[in-house]
């Protein structure tokens, strides 16, 4: 029996995957950064790690860097959530937390302190999680009356095709403001 081996041309073929499981691809954009990590099977998030020294002040924020990539699973937005001990023990709060499924830039972590102490973020501490959560596209229409929608009548193709409105096609690397406050 012999192989057929694929002409040097052909894009090279991902792994078969055993299951229908997700996958979440990342890069390591710097030597600095530090591989998504499950400690516990199961567990609901991958914890990210500082890139970077950081001080978050008293009553302050700070933009963490991960130096990661990621790609999340079609279907699936990636929310950043925080770690239950450091907000237990120091006050450290996450914001900002959603990566859009089309985002292709440096994962950063907005974190917040609230207490009255800074709070020192050394190199490869675990600072948040991440979460891929599944999440739908809703059709969006604006509707005259809440009532409009029971109605079936020919008008409606029409009402929705005049209703859209225009966005965005990518994200690419833009975060953090880029689409307007």
């Amino acid at each position: 029996m012999h192989r057929q081996i694929a002409p040097l041309s052909s894009p090279p073929t991902p792994p078969a995957s055993p299951s229908t499981q997700p996958t979440l691809y990342f890069t390591r954009l710097t030597e600095k950064a530090w591989a998504p990590i499950q400690l516990i099977h199961k567990s609901a998030g991958y914890d990210l790690r500082s890139a970077y020294e950081y001080t978050v002040i008293a009553y302050g924020r700070c933009l963490v860097l991960t130096d990661l990539q990621i790609k999340i699973p079609p279907g699936c937005y990636g929310r950043i959530a925080p770690r239950s001990g450091l907000a237990w023990l120091y006050g450290i709060d996450v914001g900002a937390g959603v990566i859009d499924e089309n985002y292709t830039g440096n994962i950063g972590i907005v974190l917040f302190n609230h207490c009255g102490v800074d709070f020192h973020v050394k190199y490869g501490d675990r600072v948040a999680q991440l979460i891929c959560e599944k999440i739908e596209y809703p059709l969006l229409v604006e509707l005259k009356t809440p009532s409009e929608e029971d109605d079936d009548d020919d008008d409606n193709d029409d009402k929705i095709k005049n209703s859209l409105v225009k966005v965005k096609a990518t994200r690419h690397d833009n975060g953090f403001g880029s689409t307007g406050i």
